[in-house]
């Protein structure tokens, strides 16, 4: 008999089977998520807790985050989408405040974070025994994914940032992913079989990463971390969406679907507490003089009148030209 820990999101959920057996073999956590994930695991022991992190996990894989005999009072977990599918569709709301850090790491006493580590909430998970002895824990989102259908959406996923039209991201295969599919690999010069390559994943990320000759292309040259938004006009509505996160000597390529008459783009640099910068007391920001309505956190807003009224933020956007078929905005320092 197992339950159910549900940490709820907005787009997706992190779903864990649970049961009541000890901790006493390796722990593997798998991804039945649309994205790949980075994972961090805490341990409480004799009121000593230690984390370790970031386990990268593709959808359908798995992946040993503890070997051997784990001595645990509590096993906690936090989990993160990488910064390709922008502003993270994974918000945690665990209860235990736990030190990370932005790369890899081990952290000892892991109550008090020092210099270069920050608090992030981990949620306590107790993995189900498996029959090799094994304990596991899923992630999972609340379309309820099997491995086979985790995978096409995470492709499916990935098409559509890179510019690909294989919407809707269900997990279920048909021509329209098919032939999105196929386009990206002839368009990267990719060869049928490296999709079932254990390195896919990081093939399709490190495209959508990286400059296209068509749709809109944000590229940050700055050693700062960079918040983008995107804004597109069809005539009849005018939707703005944000925010994408874009890491340093990266690039990303936005989710704009359908034929936009007119695309709009504002991006600004910002700390690792999401706070804006500035540069010579400016702020740090790419933007121009077409008002639309953004707020902080996650949003897609297609109603761009009385902003402020409604409780969301003016910012100015930057109108594109697309006319040659494909953008790229380069981001740099001043």
């Amino acid at each position: 008999m197992f339950s159910t820990v549900l940490v709820a999101l907005p787009a997706a959920l992190i779903c864990l089977f649970i049961s009541s057996a000890p901790a006493h073999a390796d722990l593997k956590l798998c991804n039945r998520m649309s994205y790949v994930v980075e994972a961090a695991i805490g341990v409480d022991y004799k009121a000593a807790t230690a984390t370790r992190g970031w386990f990268r996990i593709d959808p359908a894989a798995c992946r040993v985050v503890a070997q051997g005999t784990l001595t645990a009072e509590r096993i906690l977990l936090n989990a993160r989408a990488l910064g390709v599918y922008g502003s993270s569709p994974i918000p945690q709301n665990g209860a235990d405040m736990l030190c990370i850090a932005p790369d890899n790491f081990v952290i000892a006493a892991a109550r008090q974070c020092r210099s270069g580590q920050s608090p992030a909430p981990f949620t306590q998970i107790s993995p189900t025994a498996t029959d090799d002895g094994n304990l596991v824990a899923y992630l999972a989102e609340d379309s309820e994914y099997d491995d086979e259908q985790a995978r096409l959406a995470g492709i499916q996923r990935l098409l559509v940032i890179a510019g690909y039209d294989a919407a809707p991201i269900d997990g279920v295969d048909g021509p329209k992913t098919q032939a999105a599919l196929a386009a990206f690999l002839k368009n990267r010069g990719l060869t049928p079989d490296i999709v079932q390559a254990p390195n896919f994943f990081a093939a399709m990320i490190d495209a959508v990463q990286s400059p296209s000759s068509t749709g809109l292309t944000w590229c940050n040259d700055t050693p700062h971390k960079i918040m983008a938004a995107v804004g597109t006009d069809d005539g009849k509505t005018v939707i703005s969406r944000g925010w994408y996160r874009i890491d340093p000597g990266k690039c990303l390529h936005p989710d704009v679907t359908g034929q936009p008459r007119q695309i709009f783009s504002f991006a600004e640099a910002v700390d690792g507490e999401n706070r804006a910068l500035k540069f010579k007391d400016r702020p740090l920001n790419w933007g121009g003089a077409t008002q639309l309505c953004t707020r902080e956190s996650k949003f897609e807003i297609n109603e761009q009148g009385d902003c402020g009224t409604r409780g969301l933020a003016i910012t100015g956007f930057a109108a594109v030209d697309m006319s040659g078929g494909g953008k790229t905005l380069r981001f740099a320092m001043p």
